[in-house]
């Protein structure tokens, strides 16, 4: 299975300072909405294969398998919502529901065993937004979609939802804590980009009833 990404290219090849920033290539001016009401919401359908491949590969370092856009415009299996404007897809979420038994061995420790039995953790696999269109609240609106539909009665067996994100990444880490989320672990060498190792991050954040195995 691919690993997870969430980028947002603003500064992630460097600290918060305000020159490095400037010397971004990857940094673009936001382009205002008219309105949040004009940005629709849907689930992606097969159609938007070739559209969503393109934006991925522009947005995230990661080159992702054919078949990983074949499953996510396609399969029931995961939570893949975009954001359409003038429509145009300019954000897309894709998460899905894994029982705690089938989770990866460095992700076990997400909440306590004894919880594990019978509970699904929320995977929040890739969040992304167009350059042109970041600071106008397309990530939190994608999130909060997600948040809501695992936190449903249907859903109330899901105690955690996480990800992995690089740990020079901190436009993203910002964007997640100021959503609740929390660090759980350090994930030396995870990612392997263009050749090289990088270092990741587990963020969680515990809905439903779920929390930490460990206590103060």
């Amino acid at each position: 299975m691919a690993q997870s990404f969430t980028w947002f290219p603003v500064n992630h090849l460097s600290s918060t300072k305000s020159n490095e920033r400037l010397q971004n290539p990857y940094e673009c001016p936001s382009v205002p909405l008219c309105s949040a009401n004009d940005v629709q919401l849907r689930f992606l359908c097969p159609d938007d294969l070739e559209e969503v491949r393109t934006l991925c590969q522009d947005w995230f370092p990661i080159d992702y398998p054919l078949s990983w856009y074949v499953d996510i415009t396609s399969s029931t299996r995961f939570f893949a919502l975009a954001a359409i404007y003038n429509f145009s897809i300019i954000g897309l979420i894709v998460a899905e529901i894994k029982s705690y038994s089938k989770l990866n061995k460095e992700d076990r420790g997400i909440i306590p065993e004894s919880m594990g039995r019978d509970a699904e953790i929320g995977y929040i696999l890739s969040l992304g937004v167009h350059r042109k269109y970041r600071q106008n609240g397309i990530g939190s609106l994608l999130l909060d979609s997600l948040i809501n539909h695992l936190t449903t009665a249907e859903r109330h067996k899901v105690k955690a939802i996480f990800l992995h994100v690089l740990t020079t990444n901190r436009t993203a880490i910002l964007f997640y804590e100021r959503r609740g989320f929390v660090l759980h672990s350090f994930l030396p060498y995870y990612y392997s980009i263009r050749g090289k190792c990088k270092d990741g991050f587990t963020y969680v954040s515990y809905i439903n009833g779920g929390h930490s195995p460990w206590s103060l």
